[in-house]
């Protein structure tokens, strides 16, 4: 999987057309960036846009946004009613894939540092980078307002993490920080009764409730005094989930009452977990929950867990392929029932895809068989490695199904589950491979002139050609897997299925085999003699062991097959 990075700069204009269309027209233009939502608004005076993909090109691209907006935006002029204290008012990172916590806060702290030193703009780090623990919190960077800057600023103990400590004259301050990725969800009720929902969010929400003396004339707890402390403020009932923020209003769109959620880890509390006693509270109460919604987009670990969970609920295997996964969240969690649910659109990792990304058709075979080099041998390879993998995924499921195999059948999930990860991977590698071998071409068409430019392209030529080396490696090597997953489908799977595991098996090795043939007839171009003969004894070592392997599985399916015959006589 791709390296993803979320960023959603806030920008204090919400009226103004060309100023937005200039913000998010340099937002855009940075390659391997998506502009994924613009949403502006009137009242709040207030633009909050998603961008999404490379970290480092998201990085550009919010310093670009930040910049024009600095150019554009007087903060001295604004007026609107959401807090703010400058022209891009906060810029938050959130790591979606492949990006750990730790990635994401570095790529904050050079944003901020970059901000500060080259725009002159105040900075301040919160949530994850937060320095200090009373700037975790947005809320109290931005008390005071842009109106109240100035003030905060010359406050030793409010200097800025970065840049300089007084006020930008136009673009203010700007807070900046890794955070979680938000989730925005509702969940529909058959109920126009906006109280019920209140009710029951406030059941499911971290802050909780008010504690109240129950009312013996009403079953709603709302209808009760709220008990006090000596000071006035209201005893609070922790609720369910931590993490979660939920309040109950009335959409006339709909015609009924919703449950609007803000998941701010949805690992810790998941969808599904929040869904489901949503049901259960609503059925205490006489009413029903009908679906849910989903507002903006989802990562797709958040929606595939959400999937394992209610297939694993139907005693079903999760080691099926990922569509169907986001099929069964979808359609358990009602996410179609008030509006259209695209996984294109919905899912953050899907929305970012490019559409010749990991995919080939049956124009596939035709662009083997015409007279250009790739796709070749090596993307040949890795599709035969794909569809044994996808053999060894169908056999799981067959056997996982099967009533008197029930005990394997944690060991056939684990093995649906891999072979799917394999299933994908190898796809992946059937475009990548002739990616890399066009790298190899343009790297030598590079110019070189100078003395310097010709030491930079033999670089750029190694470099390419050991990338082309480790494409077709790294494809036999996930070959062998497969074969590994073969062999225990032949001993513990499906009987009925036993040829296609042993189909999967011989088709992984010819993948396996290929790719090892694509390294080697790669391996002379290379100038770097250690790395030759180190390539050279992996080669040879994974050669003898998938040969060693695909004898002992040809032989254990031949035996099988030949005991089974003797039976029928």
């Amino acid at each position: 999987m791709k390296k993803i990075v979320e960023c959603v700069p806030n920008f204090s204009e919400g009226k103004d057309k060309n100023t937005i269309h200039s913000i998010v027209k340099s937002l855009q233009s940075v390659e391997n960036v998506k502009v994924l939502d613009v949403d502006s608004g009137k009242d709040t005076n207030r633009t909050v846009v998603t961008i999404a993909g490379d970290p480092m090109a998201v990085l550009e691209s919010a310093f670009l946004g930040i910049k024009t907006a600095s150019e554009l935006i007087d903060m001295n002029k604004h007026q609107g009613t959401h807090p703010r204290i400058g022209s891009t008012d906060v810029c938050p990172m959130i790591p979606v894939s492949e990006v750990s916590d730790e990635e994401c806060i570095n790529l904050t702290k050079i944003l901020g540092k970059r901000v500060g030193e080259e725009l002159k703009i105040p900075i301040y780090l919160y949530e994850k980078s937060a320095q200090y623990k009373n700037r975790a919190k947005l809320p109290i960077i931005r008390s005071g307002e842009y109106e109240g800057l100035a003030k905060k600023l010359s406050d030793p103990e409010w200097k800025p993490d970065f840049g300089p400590n007084v006020m930008h004259p136009q673009a203010g301050a700007t807070v900046i920080g890794c955070r979680d990725f938000l989730i925005a969800y509702n969940i529909n009720l058959n109920t126009k009764d906006t109280r019920l929902a209140k009710d029951i969010a406030f059941e499911l929400r971290e802050l909780g409730r008010s504690k109240r003396i129950p009312n013996p004339n009403s079953k709603n707890l709302l209808d009760g005094e709220i008990v006090r402390h000596d000071d006035g403020k209201p005893v609070k009932v922790p609720g369910m989930f931590n993490d979660v923020k939920a309040i109950g209003w009335y959409v006339d769109d709909f015609k009924r009452a919703q449950i609007s959620i803000n998941f701010n880890n949805y690992k810790k509390s998941t969808i599904h977990d929040v869904y489901d006693k949503a049901c259960i509270l609503a059925d205490e109460r006489g009413i029903r929950v009908t679906g849910s919604e989903l507002v903006g987009l989802i990562p797709l670990d958040a929606i595939t867990s959400a999937g394992k969970y209610y297939l694993q609920k139907q005693n079903r295997s999760i080691g099926v392929p990922v569509s169907d996964i986001i099929e069964c969240a979808v359609q358990s969690l009602g996410l179609n029932d008030v509006t259209p649910f695209i996984n294109n659109e919905k899912i953050i990792d899907y929305a970012l895809m490019d559409k010749n990304d990991d995919m080939f058709d049956k124009d596939f075979l035709d662009s083997v068989s015409l007279n250009t080099p790739a796709p070749g041998g090596g993307s040949v390879s890795a599709l035969s490695g794909s569809l044994g993998s996808a053999l060894c995924s169908m056999v799981a499921s067959l056997t996982h199904e099967k009533k008197d195999l029930l005990h394997n059948r944690l060991i056939m999930e684990e093995i649906g589950v891999k072979a799917q990860g394999l299933k994908d991977d190898l796809a992946h590698l059937v475009s990548e491979d002739s990616r890399a071998f066009n790298n190899v071409l343009d790297a030598v068409r590079l110019p070189a002139i100078s003395v310097q430019d010709k030491k930079e392209k033999t670089k750029i030529i190694l470099l390419a050609n050991k990338y082309a080396i480790e494409i077709p490696f790294n494809t036999a090597k996930k070959c062998y897997e497969v074969m590994q997953l073969a062999e225990i489908l032949i001993d513990k799977g499906n009987p009925s299925s036993l040829t296609d595991a042993a189909v999967a098996s011989e088709v992984a090795y010819a993948g396996l085999r290929g790719g090892c043939l694509n390294v080697l007839i790669n391996l002379p171009e290379l100038i770097d003699k250690p790395y030759i003969n180190q390539k050279q004894k992996e080669v040879d070592n994974l050669l003898k062991k998938g040969e060693k392997l695909n004898r002992k599985l040809f032989k254990k399916t031949i035996s099988s097959l030949e005991m089974r015959g003797n039976r029928s006589d």
